[in-house]
């Protein structure tokens, strides 16, 4: 299945956008659970158009700038909402290659383990903090309808995902303090 497809219909779905537009959303929102870049962007828009699922019109940026302003069809919106109604498996775990170290972790000295421990607490703390502030600019839980509603509800869900981490990461720090 290309997710990605589904991410670039999502996003023009919102918006006409760029595929300079689409790279930033990715850097944006959707960077904290998706990742996608140019190389790979440009050829999925090309992929969608020549599926019949997005239009495109050539817009002046400037006095010689040209880009591409992408736009969904009907038959990319079906298919775009047919994909969001669709309920699917679970998918395996994600790849962490710090947990996977960690399931090693009777290899690695004593000392080297809790120092290997608090550098990925420091940066798991960087990220909940990040995650945290980014949550801050809600004053209230927007509206189901609300485009914001599906931010909401993704932040919050990484925030406790690295809270849980945070804990896992305290509790495994404090473990190998104690013992001698």
């Amino acid at each position: 299945m290309r997710t990605l497809k589904y991410a670039i219909l999502g996003l023009v779905n919102s918006c006409p956008s760029t595929g300079y537009d689409i790279a930033k959303e990715f850097k944006k929102e959707l960077g904290n659970f998706w990742r996608a870049r140019h190389s790979q962007i440009y050829p999925e828009l090309k992929k969608l158009v020549d599926e019949g699922l997005l239009e495109y019109k050539v817009v002046i940026s400037g006095e010689v700038l040209e880009k591409k302003l992408y736009f969904i069809k009907e038959k990319g919106k079906k298919d775009f909402f047919n994909w969001l109604n669709k309920d699917e498996p679970m998918v395996p775990t994600s790849k962490d290659k710090f947990r996977l170290r960690m399931y090693f972790s009777h290899n690695i000295e004593k000392e080297r383990l809790i120092n290997l421990l608090e550098s990925q607490l420091e940066q798991r703390l960087t990220k909940l903090n990040f995650l945290k502030d980014r949550m801050s600019k809600y004053k209230e839980i927007p509206k189901l309808e609300e485009e914001k509603y599906g931010d909401y509800m993704v932040l919050e869900g990484a925030i406790m995902r690295e809270d849980a981490y945070v804990r896992w990461l305290k509790k495994s720090i404090k473990r190998c303090q104690e013992e001698k």
